[in-house]
C-alpha cells in the first residue's frame, strides 16, 4: 500500500466503504445504490466536493477526490462511480451564472447534481428563458438527484449551439433502463425532460463549461477544462475496484495453496501466484501514479491544451491497465472466482463495464496529444 494524501473526504470514504461492500449485491439487483449508502456519501461530502460559493461550497481538490473514491471503490465500484460523477456534476455548476447557482445550492451540502452532458435534446427561446425537451440516457444516480444538468441544442444564431440546462429532478422523468453486465449499482437510467421551461439563469453554453470558464471563479476546481479532468472522475473508481479484485484474488489464492493435497494442479507451487501478485500490484501502482499526475496537474491549474490531451490519455491508459490486471486475476483464480456470487467476477465487470465509458477509449484521446505532442 502506498502513502496516499489524507483528507477528511478519504476518511469518510474509508469509514463507509465497508457498508457499501456489505450493500453492493443488493445495489446489484435492484440496479441502484442502498439508501443508506446513499445517505453515507452525501454525508462524507462528495456530491458538494467541488460546490462552488455559498451554502456548503467547499471548491475542494482533484487529489482529494481521487484518493478518497478510490478508496470507496475498493468497498463498491458503483458506489465510487457515483460518488465521483456527482462530484464532477456539481463542480459545473460553478458555469452557471450567479443566480443559477445559487437556486441549485440553495438548500445546502445535501443537495445531489448528476448530468446527461451528451446533447440528445433541443431548446427554443420561451419567455426569458429556454423550452426544453429531450431523453438523456446513462444518467448515473440520478433516482436521488435534485437536480439534472442536461445539454440540448438551439436555434441560435446560423448553427445549433449547444447549450446546458439545470432542472429541477421533479421537473424530469426516468425511465428504467439500466440493465448492463457491470457497475449495475449505479443506476444510470434515462432521463426524460418533456416541454419544461428552464429560466436563463439555469442555463449556460456547453462551451463555457468545455473550457472551465467559470464566471468570477478563482478555485483552480472551477477554473479548469472539462476534458482536462473528466476522464480523472471516471478512472478513480476503476483505481479502487482493482484494488478490491487484488485483495479478494489473493485471499481466493492463498486458500488454494492452503488446501490439503495442493488444489491445485501440480502441487502448490507458489512462484507462478507471487509473479501474478507483483506485476498486479506494481500494474495497479502504475495506473495510481498516471492518476495523481493527472489530479496534481488540475489542481496546479492553468492547464494547457497539451496537459488536457496527455491527462486524457493516461486515463485512458490507466482504464486499459486496471481492467488487463483484474482480467488476469480472473483467469488465474480458478472456477470459484467465477461462481455467480463471487466478489471477484463481479469487479471484473464492473472495471471492464467502466473502461468502457466512452470518455475513457484510447484511440480518440491517443489522436488528440498526437496531434499536440512535440516527440514527432
Amino acid at each position: 500500500m502506498f502513502e496516499e494524501h489524507h483528507s477528511p473526504l478519504l476518511t469518510a470514504a474509508r469509514k463507509m466503504a465497508p457498508l457499501a461492500a456489505e450493500r453492493s449485491a443488493a445495489g446489484e439487483e435492484r440496479r441502484r445504490l442502498d439508501q443508506a449508502v446513499v445517505d453515507a456519501m452525501v454525508d462524507a461530502g462528495f456530491p458538494h466536493h467541488f460546490a462552488p460559493d455559498g451554502p456548503g461550497g467547499r471548491a475542494g481538490t482533484f487529489t482529494e477526490l481521487l484518493h478518497a473514491v478510490a478508496a470507496l471503490g475498493e468497498g463498491c465500484a458503483s458506489a465510487a462511480w457515483v460518488a465521483s460523477v456527482t462530484a464532477a456534476a456539481g463542480r459545473l455548476t460553478a458555469c452557471l451564472p450567479a443566480e443559477g447557482r445559487a437556486a441549485v445550492w440553495e438548500k445546502g451540502p445535501g443537495t445531489v447534481v448528476v448530468a446527461g452532458l451528451m446533447p440528445s435534446g433541443t431548446a427554443e427561446p420561451a419567455g426569458g428563458g429556454w423550452r426544453v425537451r429531450g431523453r438523456w440516457a446513462y444518467v448515473s444516480g440520478v433516482d436521488f438527484a435534485h437536480w439534472v444538468l442536461v445539454a440540448a441544442r438551439t436555434g441560435e444564431a446560423e448553427r445549433p449551439v449547444v447549450r446546458v440546462f439545470a432542472v429541477p429532478r421533479g421537473d424530469c422523468s426516468v425511465v428504467d433502463s439500466w440493465f448492463t453486465v457491470g457497475m449495475r449499482g449505479t443506476g444510470s437510467h434515462t432521463v426524460v425532460v418533456e416541454d419544461v421551461v428552464v429560466p436563463a439563469e439555469r442555463s449556460v453554453p456547453l462551451e463555457v463549461l468545455l473550457k472551465g470558464a467559470a464566471p468570477g471563479a478563482q478555485a483552480p476546481c472551477h477554473l479548469v477544462p472539462m476534458k482536462a479532468a473528466n476522464g480523472l472522475t471516471l478512472a478513480a473508481p476503476l483505481l479502487g475496484c482493482a484494488r478490491g479484485a487484488l485483495r479478494r484474488w489473493s485471499e481466493l489464492v492463498r486458500g488454494k495453496l492452503a488446501a490439503p493435497g495442493g488444489a491445485i494442479s501440480g502441487g502448490a507451487d507458489r512462484g507462478p501466484f507471487e509473479q501474478l501478485l507483483a506485476r498486479a500490484d506494481g500494474e495497479v501502482d502504475a495506473a495510481r501514479l498516471l492518476l495523481e499526475r493527472v489530479a496534481r496537474a488540475v489542481d496546479r491549474g492553468a492547464v494547457t491544451e497539451l496537459v488536457t490531451a496527455r491527462n486524457g490519455r493516461d486515463c485512458a491508459l490507466a482504464a486499459e491497465l486496471l481492467a488487463t490486471v483484474v482480467d488476469r486475476l480472473l483467469r488465474s483464480a480458478g472456477t470459484r472466482g467465477q461462481a455467480e456470487q463471487e466478489e471477484l467476477q463481479r469487479r471484473w465487470r464492473d472495471v471492464n463495464c467502466g473502461a468502457g465509458h466512452s470518455g475513457l477509449q484510447f484511440a480518440p484521446l491517443a489522436g488528440a496529444y498526437a496531434r499536440l505532442a512535440d516527440a514527432w
